[in-house]
């Protein structure tokens, strides 16, 4: 489904993997060294929304361009993410992350590159884990390099405007995007905290769009897939060429690729096993076949 035809978010008409499609993942992935590659819809069932599956809805991320070049650009963002922020740092890991976590401490799963910002997985007790687009728990500065936490920068926030979240939260339910975006049409009045140290513009250490992954994270997942057995990529439609890189990696590698997914992906053609599924209801499956599938092969 790579070609022409596919379009992001679009319905798989296929039905939902049943008892034979589970069982063909379980034969792909045992006795091997998995590695995960998650996208957003992995945190759909922590109550976070997915970018592009079929029944998300249509967003307008702020692009590095817009957040470097203009200041109301930068309030409108900060705004929001101030309120996203306090929404999503209280979001607990689902079972499916729990599960993934539980299979790397098991010796089944090496480790997990992740294009989610949301630290969930971490959160779960997962610990090879490769945060491919950043994560929302860092600040820096754009100029002097200046980091602190979200937390710090959350102090600073309140203060400078003070009566703010109480306010648009009167406003009635505010969605909250997988990247601590917030949907907010009033902003104007908001005040963004500058660099403590330069005065210089301070943003959060997440790969924006029209923004390059950082070449060592590139290098490291590449390296993550290379030494691992399998790749199981779970809730991602792999629109950004981000992660269908290492898809088609492993593929070039000759890994077996068992895909997990509501909605089609820009990878299908290259699944060994392909399953119209929740990853929460795969992954703990997985979890519950495979370590003893891989004593008994011992």
């Amino acid at each position: 489904m790579s070609g022409i035809g596919w379009l992001p978010g679009e319905p798989d008409t296929r039905p939902p993997a049943g008892q034979d499609d589970l069982d063909a993942a379980v034969a792909a992935l045992s006795g091997r060294r998995i590695v995960a590659l998650t996208g957003a819809g992995f945190s759909t069932d922590s109550g976070l929304p997915d970018y592009r599956g079929p029944e998300a809805k249509p967003r307008n991320p702020i692009t590095y361009s817009q957040f470097v070049s203009s200041a109301d650009f930068r309030r409108h963002y900060w705004a929001r993410n101030h309120l996203g922020w306090h929404q999503l740092h209280v979001t607990e890991p689902n079972e499916g992350h729990y599960a993934l976590a539980r299979l790397e401490a098991a010796g089944i799963v090496s480790g997990v590159i992740t294009q989610n910002v949301d630290r969930l997985h971490q959160r779960a007790g997962s610990r090879a884990v490769i945060d491919l687009h950043g994560h929302y728990q860092l600040v820096r500065c754009l100029n002097c390099d200046f980091r602190c936490t979200r937390e710090e920068l959350d102090v600073r926030l309140l203060q400078l405007n003070p009566g703010f979240l109480e306010r648009v939260t009167e406003l009635g339910d505010v969605e909250i995007a997988p990247d601590a975006d917030a949907v907010l049409a009033e902003t104007g009045d908001f005040v963004v905290a500058d660099c403590p140290v330069c005065g210089g513009i301070l943003k959060p250490d997440i790969v924006f769009f029209g923004e390059s992954v950082p070449t060592e994270k590139v290098e490291a997942a590449f390296a993550m897939v290379e030494a691992g057995g399998a790749l199981l990529v779970a809730g991602t439609s792999l629109a950004v060429m981000s992660g269908l890189r290492f898809v088609r990696h492993a593929a070039r590698l000759g890994l077996p690729i068992v895909m997990v997914n509501r909605g089609l992906t820009r990878g299908d053609e290259l699944a060994t096993v392909r399953l119209n599924a929740g990853t929460s209801q795969v992954v703990s499956y997985l979890e519950q076949q495979l370590p003893t599938l891989a004593a008994g092969s011992g």
